[in-house]
């Protein structure tokens, strides 16, 4: 049996020359140091991958919630729908129950009546609520206050005289 057919292959016929481990990183410079490049280049991998496997868990995340929010808000539809059609039912036996003290037509008009009332009565309380509805305040003052801080987008006056940023000195000519 030959070296071949036993499992073991033979180095000599790959050219004389044996497969090895390297002893030295491929990143590391001649003195052992790690490059600059390489070290810019793998923190940005490491920065890359790490970004992508975030957006994909709270993508991930975001699916399994939004199928559970679409669940509960069928529910809550059926629900809502259920309570209108209960809703008739209970306002026409308010009706048929008048009925007994006063004439048919005026048990049916009362119970319109308080209908209406109970509507305009959302209605205001609805309005109110939404007069209160104001702007984003802080997210329009914070993006405000981005464009102070950004170079070159602030007013060149307020620089160094009483501004809220100190101006930049300028660079050393070497």
């Amino acid at each position: 049996m030959s070296g071949n057919e036993s499992g073991r292959s033979d180095y000599r016929n790959a050219g004389g020359k044996t497969p090895s481990i390297p002893l030295s990183d491929a990143d590391r410079d001649s003195s052992g140091e790690a490059s600059v490049g390489s070290l810019v280049k793998n923190a940005t991998a490491s920065v890359s991958t790490l970004f992508r496997s975030e957006v994909a868990l709270a993508k991930a995340e975001l699916v399994d919630d939004a199928k559970k929010a679409g669940a509960g808000t069928a529910l809550l539809i059926v629900a809502g729908v259920m309570a209108l059609y209960a809703s008739f039912f209970f306002f026409f036996f308010l009706a048929e129950l008048l009925d007994n003290w006063v004439s048919r037509w005026l048990a049916f008009l009362i119970v319109f009546a308080i209908l209406v009332f109970i509507t305009l009565i959302a209605a205001f309380v609805g309005y109110l609520v939404f007069k209160r509805v104001r702007g984003p305040k802080k997210t329009i003052s914070s993006v405000k206050e981005v464009q102070n801080v950004l170079p070159g987008r602030h007013d060149d006056a307020a620089i160094g005289h009483g501004g809220s940023h100190p101006a930049i000195p300028p660079a050393r000519e070497a």
